[in-house]
């Protein structure tokens, strides 16, 4: 019995080997998983793999088109570069000045001379005040401003036929707010004229400001700003739309159409000194809006400081604008929405050491936010100067757009584009080729140096 015993022990023993030594080693066998196993024989679908994210071919792309993480020397009292930076990618379209430099700054400041932001202020102001309410001019009639008075904005002021304003002109906003704030809005159809000069720019600012230099440039919200609306296309439904903050009861205050080319006239020269006051629900002006503006339209040398929203917003249209300084606004610097398809060279935005959020706030489309055309605008050689907060750059919205030869200095963060779970987001526009950074410079940026931290996706 004992010895069967022993028998039947030493047969078990035998098969456990055997079947130990038939057994396959198991694991991932797939050389290209995170945790391969070049022992195992049999795959048990456990292979692991590295991560492939959207945001890795955004992050690829700011080597692949050019950019780079270096100092230019810029700084929110230095505009021009001290550093010597390459040369950028050449644009293709003839409107743009084809420059040899990165940023918004060559050789010499544009902005000296004539801004609030390089210090100018009259050496003298007329003491013969002209009040303006209302309807500025009737359509199909001239009206014309003079430097030897002073215009006071009272309330909603409309532009139906065409307004002229002298070089060295100054117009002031009383106060007010909701319906009773003060601005200048150029209606869709109408035209301006204001061509300042680089010694007489034309100063738009509020009633209180004696332009003696001791008003703050903190000091933001005391009046409107200028409103210009024409008749390019918008993405929106029905194609025209009421701007914010003027009553919808009022036609003056309607945008858009199907004319592309639209003049609404030509501005140059312009200070445009604390505006966006409040006008109902948490609203602000912007100081320069641009509602459907078409390509007709003539803007450049143009500042806006110490505007309690953004600096330009620009809705739909085409609009194409050269020069165009915000300094010390308390919000974005730069926005667009609605399919805004316009040209933009030599922007520059200075953001306010106490206040202010994007340099530049990118939305596509509203209802829907799919809508065509998209909005995608180009811009060649701007400078955005943060406070260390805030980030340079957001894509949303369905929102595409390129930057190139561009400037992004001192801000948390640096670009970021949504990627929603629908078919055609701002994510979609890169995809596409429709969202692209080629030949930009970003330093001290909070969030990192490495490409995967200066553009990002956001959901």
């Amino acid at each position: 019995m004992k010895l069967n015993k022993n028998l039947g022990f030493i047969l078990f023993l035998a098969l456990t080997v055997t079947f130990a030594a038939c057994k396959k080693e198991e694991g991932c066998t797939d050389s290209a998983a995170i945790n391969y196993n070049s022992d195992a024989e049999e795959d048990d679908d456990s292979c692991e793999y590295p991560a492939v994210s959207q945001e890795t071919d955004f992050s690829l792309s700011f080597e692949e088109n050019g950019n780079s993480h270096e100092d230019p020397g810029v700084s929110a009292t230095n505009l021009v570069p001290s550093n010597a930076l390459s040369a950028g990618n050449a644009p293709t379209d003839n409107w743009f000045d084809d420059v040899t430099y990165k940023g918004a700054f060559g050789s010499s400041d544009w902005t000296n001379g004539w801004t609030l932001y390089d210090g100018y202020n009259p050496t003298s102001v007329s003491t013969t005040e002209i009040e303006i309410t209302g309807t500025v001019v009737t359509s199909g009639s001239t009206e014309s401003w003079t430097n030897d008075n002073v215009y006071i904005l009272n309330g909603f002021c409309f532009v139906e036929g065409a307004l002229n304003i002298q070089e060295g002109t100054i117009i002031k906003g009383a106060e007010g707010s909701g319906e009773d704030a003060a601005a200048l809005i150029i209606a869709r159809g109408a035209t301006i004229n204001a061509i300042g000069t680089v010694t007489q720019p034309i100063i738009f600012t509020y009633e209180g400001d004696p332009l003696d230099g001791s008003i703050s440039t903190s000091t933001r919200g005391e009046w409107g700003g200028i409103i210009i609306l024409g008749a390019a296309t918008l993405n929106s439904s029905p194609g025209v739309t009421q701007i914010e903050g003027i009553p919808t009861n009022e036609p003056r205050g309607e945008y858009g159409g199907n004319d592309d080319s639209d003049n609404s006239g030509t501005i140059a020269y312009i200070s445009i000194r604390h505006g966006g006051s409040d006008i109902g629900a948490g609203n602000e002006i912007n100081g320069l809006t641009l509602g459907g503006v078409g390509s007709g339209t003539t803007i450049e040398y143009v500042e806006v400081i110490a505007n309690e929203d953004d600096g330009v917003e620009f809705f739909g249209g085409v609009a194409r604008t050269k020069h165009i300084l915000t300094a010390y606004c308390g919000d974005d610097s730069f926005d667009y929405d609605e399919g805004f398809r316009g040209l933009g060279q030599f922007w520059c935005a200075v953001q306010a050491s106490d206040d202010g959020d994007r340099g530049g706030e990118h939305d596509g489309g509203t209802e829907p936010e799919t809508a065509t055309p998209y909005a995608t605008p180009v811009v060649f050689n701007a400078t955005y100067i943060g406070n260390g907060e805030g980030r340079a750059l957001t894509f949303r919205d369905n929102a595409g757009g390129q930057y190139h030869n561009s400037i992004f200095v001192n801000w948390a963060k640096g670009v970021d584009i949504e990627n929603l779970d629908s078919e055609q987001d701002s994510y979609k526009q890169f995809q596409d080729g429709e969202l692209a950074l080629a030949g930009d410079v970003f330093w001290n940026i909070a969030a990192g140096t490495e490409p995967n931290a200066l553009f990002t996706i956001s959901e």
